[in-house]
């Protein structure tokens, strides 16, 4: 729960009053705030505090909280740990909106609305994060997608407080956007260390013949994959 949240002009500091997540923790260490990673900056018995940046007020759901408003919290996962989802990185793209909130027997919906740029990397049965859960979208359409959370999801995260139109935080799956940053120089024949290797072959072959411009299964299995 927030303990308190000083925020001037748009940046400042935020407490958060908590125990489980404080075991181990120590100053300079990540923790995830309702999905924004925010590192550690003062511990107490019971709260830890930290700096918020402009930017971080910008991209995500803070504005909108107050004294008292519950949060998801998590520490980062150490190298040995397991993978319970997707990787997440904490850093927000951006927010949507719960447009409808729906039971399905034991299950609970949540629609969200969301931007197009972020709706761009949101595909069905792909991985999101809402607040820093990391959840499987069940159905996706124009402008909006929706997950299926089941009992124990709701339980024990602040889904079970969330309510039509409360703004949550978003991170899409960072491998989407990796490969759409680098795919227009991997067309071109450039390795992602800007040297032609595998496909060095590629610009000759795209001069040879000018309509061959994306990729085809001839061109993914010459070059195995």
């Amino acid at each position: 729960m927030i303990k308190n949240l000083d925020i001037k002009g748009s940046s400042g500091t935020i407490s958060i009053s908590c125990a489980e997540v404080l075991k181990d923790t120590k100053i300079g260490d990540s923790i995830a705030v309702d999905g924004i990673c925010l590192t550690v900056t003062r511990l107490g018995v019971d709260f830890f505090e930290a700096d918020v940046m402009a930017e971080t007020v910008r991209r995500s759901s803070l504005k909108e909280k107050y004294r008292g408003s519950k949060v998801n919290l998590e520490r980062a996962m150490p190298v040995y740990g397991r993978f319970g989802g997707h990787i997440v990185s904490g850093h927000i793209d951006g927010t949507g909106e719960i447009v409808d909130i729906k039971k399905d027997d034991n299950a609970v919906w949540y629609t969200i609305k969301a931007d197009s740029k972020i709706m761009r990397y949101v595909i069905e049965k792909g991985s999101i994060c809402i607040d820093g859960m990391s959840l499987t979208v069940a159905r996706v359409t124009k402008g909006e997608f929706a997950i299926s959370a089941i009992p124990h999801t709701v339980e024990v995260t602040i889904l079970k407080y969330r309510k039509i139109g409360d703004k949550v935080n978003l991170e899409t799956d960072m491998i989407g956007k990796y490969i759409e940053h680098f795919l227009p120089d991997y067309l071109q024949g450039k390795s992602f260390l800007g040297e032609d290797r595998v496909l060095k072959g590629r610009l000759t072959e795209q001069k040879q013949d000018k309509t061959t411009l994306g990729i085809t299964r001839d061109f993914l299995d010459k070059y195995g994959f």
